[in-house]
């Protein structure tokens, strides 16, 4: 059956498949201390103007965010997020259990605003019981967010002069971030993130590698933050297998390329919807593509096609989310074609 359920359905992108077998045989050190990390995270650097930063690979994004969270964080502290953030809403509460606590904000189609955020953290700095209360000492963002959306440069500016001004760490969860880099409704780059934040991780898991994710600290990592890596149970002994996937992405712009592949074949899924007469939930920003469904036309499309579902709206109507990447193809663009007209057909025979 046709899938479009999520990025990371299918293995990896052949370049990267043959650059693991290319070096199956050689004999690296462990850990992390291969030539190829070295080599990947140098090529990060670069790509960030940031010669000074930090790169570390992890295997996945719930470790990385539970990791960064619960190292950068004080044990009273806790950390700012969108009530539609991934860490709030879809890790089983890996925050929680690391000992911090999520802090919700409230959000607008999963971005939460500079403005809301002053407004919490002056209400929070005000309030006389504040010694008894879980500090704030961090705000997450997801680029793109859980709703496919991008935060501008203007926003994150605006974010970052806030945390700054309260004292504040901004970290970034860049689990799509190739596909939000490769949008053309996109105004920030990799230096812009660098120059930002003081954490942010490049997905490489959804984009193309098998597993991974490249986390970047431009001012430096926090103390011993390798032992904490360890400590945390999120090293790999065979950390080249990380390091290979990235050395590759990060050659020859493999990275954006695949990720404005991804991006093309969006706007093809999308257009293919809305030809069909589908009714869109938010405009196509990065390369998660939402359409709104009575309950009855998604029972019956879900035997013709994969998808994830998303939210309901009212006891009528739903959401649905389907998500193009760096492997779909023409080819299934057409057979979604194809399919949407036997779902319409299958429709009309049970008014």
């Amino acid at each position: 059956m046709l899938s479009f359920e999520s990025d990371y359905i299918q293995g990896c992108h052949e370049r990267i498949l043959q650059a693991l077998v290319a070096s199956n045989y050689e004999r690296e050190p462990g850990y992390g201390a291969d030539s190829y990390s070295r080599r990947a995270a140098e090529k990060i650097r670069r790509a960030c103007e940031c010669p000074k930063a930090e790169v570390f690979f992890i295997a996945g994004g719930t470790q990385t965010n539970q990791l960064v969270i619960s190292t950068l964080l004080d044990s009273h502290e806790g950390v700012l997020a969108a009530a539609t953030g991934h860490i709030a809403c879809h890790e089983a509460g890996a925050i929680e259990y690391s000992g911090h606590k999520v802090l919700e904000l409230p959000q607008k189609e999963g971005k939460i605003s500079a403005r809301d955020l002053s407004a919490w953290l002056t209400e929070f700095s005000m309030d006389q019981n504040r010694d008894h209360l879980v500090f704030p000492g961090m705000v997450y963002l997801s680029q793109p967010t859980e709703y496919g959306t991008l935060y501008s440069l203007e926003e994150l500016m605006d974010i970052r002069n806030i945390c700054d001004a309260f004292g504040l760490r901004l970290y970034i969860d860049g689990a799509r971030l190739g596909y939000g880099l490769a949008s053309a409704c996109n105004d920030v780059s990799l230096p812009d993130l660098a120059r930002l934040c003081d954490a942010f991780y490049i997905g490489g898991t959804k984009v193309g590698a098998l597993c991974g994710e490249a986390l970047v600290f431009p001012f430096g990592a926090p103390k011993q933050f390798l032992t904490k890596v360890k400590q945390r149970g999120a090293m790999l002994a065979k950390g080249r297998l990380i390091g290979v996937q990235f050395d590759t992405l990060f050659t020859d712009d493999l990275y954006l390329k695949i990720s404005q592949h991804a991006m093309a074949m969006a706007e093809k899924l999308r257009d293919v919807f809305v030809e069909a007469g589908f009714t869109l939930h938010m405009p196509l920003v990065s390369n998660q593509i939402f359409i709104v469904l009575t309950m009855d036309q998604r029972n019956v499309l879900s035997t013709h096609l994969r998808f994830s579902f998303w939210e309901r709206l009212d006891s009528e109507c739903c959401v649905i989310r389907l998500a193009a990447s760096w492997a779909t193809t023409e080819q299934e663009v057409e057979e979604l074609r194809a399919v949407l007209k036997e779902f319409k057909k299958e429709m009309e025979m049970l008014k």
